[in-house]
């Protein structure tokens, strides 16, 4: 999904030798940048989405897609650590934004 949305909104291709010479901070920032209309965005999209009505309102690949990130995140941490890594991740995308 990463190789397609780059693609798609900066027209780069990240499997090539011009691309090797990018650093992880500038990749950090583009990555940060991806549109909710490439691949990747939506899958974030729907994947961080807290309203319970627009929960209520997905399709099934949606509800597939948010039910089994949820579940893994689940199974893999505690609930406390998983509370701390999405403060931690907000943290960092609000100040990327601002």
């Amino acid at each position: 999904m990463i190789v397609s949305s780059f693609l798609s909104q900066y027209g780069l291709r990240i499997r090539t030798k011009e691309f090797e010479s990018v650093g992880w901070d500038e990749f950090k920032i583009l990555l940060s940048g991806i549109d909710p209309e490439t691949p990747l965005g939506r899958i974030v999209e729907i994947r961080s989405e807290t309203d319970k009505n627009v929960i209520k309102n997905f399709n099934s690949d949606q509800r597939r897609i948010f039910n089994e990130w949820r579940n893994r995140k689940a199974e893999a941490m505690a609930p406390a650590t998983y509370e701390q890594e999405m403060a931690a991740l907000e943290q960092m995308f609000a100040q990327l934004c601002r």
